[in-house]
């Protein structure tokens, strides 16, 4: 993990290649393979589906069993045990009771005699939640489940689906099938990667079609987002996890590592920065990450990680160390000084901010309540954390009377007229004679 001090040349270096590299790109043989794959589901619909699965997660999943059945959810309960139901029910509450705050309502006015204009705010009739599998030593990602599902649930989506890809014998993990429960999922469908996502879109004998598809994923669910977006909505293409924290002096250097490697340990590629005013908590952060990569199970990914995406930044002042933040801009952002409401107002683009010396980033991974799937790889510039409006559209009203009409018909036709849209005037003149 390199310090740099800022501003510099060599720090300038780092930033663009850091940008360059954690941008979203995907190769030609890629996009090709997940073409492909989506316009086999689109012809073979549930063949596919179970081909693919067969072929990468279960080998003797049948088209029969893709849908989780009660049975599957009971034991599961009885799997999960009461101390996980405790902890995923404060989550489920918690995240729940932040969203509801981001319900909007429909609205209607009078701004001129005789019109009314107004919104309508209606959820989507169906949306999908694609949540990672638990598979091949990888963890069950439950926050996700919930951080998916109760937004939906809270804009008044009829029907939520989530896919997960199966295990090889078939099950999925108890504790992602507890939260699909609790949080309100109508149905779990066991297949997972690019055909589960061509499946939600287009929809198969056995998977309906969906308006909205939302939840992370690897490249080829990535890829297949980006590719199925416009027939149905999506959340956001999403890149490697990243977290920049800025420290005071007074900052605890064991604290700063294990935050940094909090996101390390995601992927490969995810990117811990550190922008600080104290060139001794750059150094003594640097060393504490060394120490702490030992002790990680995930060391591997982790080091490598560190090795490529991480950095030090030694700045000489606040104002700076905001600046550096908002040109990176982004996803977790973490103020580990003394007053963090001071520089709030200052922050403009992050995908969410952690303020404070007892408010590490994993505590908005899972129980704070604001939605942990955040803009990744700078994109936090122009776009949000999923949200209840993902899940909702916005229906314009409009309603003139005659009076009204009359009055403002001559600026229409004027205006359809320069646009060279006769039919467009035409269609207000006919009703002035």
């Amino acid at each position: 993990m390199k310090i740099f001090s800022y501003p510099s040349k060599d720090a300038e270096v780092w930033i663009k290649d850091l940008t360059e590299k954690r941008s979203v790109d995907f190769t030609e043989e890629d996009e090709k393979k997940v073409l492909d794959i989506i316009h086999d589901v689109r012809k073979r619909g549930d063949s596919a589906v179970i081909d693919y699965t067969n072929r990468f997660d279960s080998p003797d999943l049948k088209a029969d069993s893709l849908i989780v059945t009660e049975a599957e959810f009971a034991e599961a309960e009885k799997k999960a045990g009461p101390e996980f139901i405790k902890a995923i029910e404060r989550s489920i509450n918690q995240v729940r009771e932040f969203h509801a705050r981001q319900t909007k309502n429909s609205w209607i006015d009078t701004p001129r005699d005789g019109v009314i204009v107004g919104q309508m705010i209606k959820p989507v009739d169906a949306a999908g939640v694609y949540v990672p599998g638990a598979k091949g030593g990888m963890t069950p990602l439950v926050s996700s489940v919930i951080m998916g599902v109760v937004p939906a649930k809270i804009a008044g989506v009829q029907h939520i689906a989530m896919v997960t890809p199966p295990m090889k014998d078939g099950g999925i993990n108890p504790y992602l099938l507890v939260a699909a429960k609790m949080t309100g999922a109508d149905v779990v469908y066991k297949t997972g990667s690019a055909w589960a996502v061509a499946a939600l879109a287009y929809g198969t004998e056995t998977i309906k079609k969906v308006d909205v598809i939302v939840g992370p994923g690897n490249i080829y669910v990535t890829l297949a987002k980006k590719l199925v977006s416009g027939a149905v909505g999506i959340d956001m293409i999403a890149g490697p996890s990243e977290i920049l924290v800025i420290a005071d002096e007074k900052a605890d250097p064991a604290h700063l590592a294990a935050d940094l490697l909090s996101q390390a340990e995601h992927d490969t590629m995810a990117s811990s920065i550190l922008v600080t005013v104290s060139k001794k908590v750059a150094e003594e952060t640097v060393e504490e990450v060394r120490k702490q990569l030992e002790n990680l199970p995930r060391k591997e990914i982790a080091i490598e990680s560190v090795n490529n995406f991480a950095g030090a930044f030694i700045v000489p002042d606040m104002d700076a160390a905001i600046e550096l933040s908002n040109r990176i801009a982004p996803e977790h952002l973490e103020l580990q000084v003394e007053t963090p409401f001071e520089f709030l107002g200052k922050i403009r683009n992050a995908g969410a901010v952690f303020m404070g010396r007892y408010t590490p980033e994993p505590v908005g991974d899972y129980i704070a309540g604001p939605n942990h799937v955040l803009p990744t790889s700078g994109t936090a510039r122009f776009a949000s954390a999923l949200s209840v409006e993902h899940f909702t559209k916005r229906i314009s009203l409009i309603n003139y009377s005659k009076d009204a009409f009359i009055k403002e018909a001559d600026d229409i036709m004027r205006l359809a007229d320069i646009e060279g849209l006769e039919a467009h005037a035409n269609s207000v003149r006919i009703r002035l004679k």
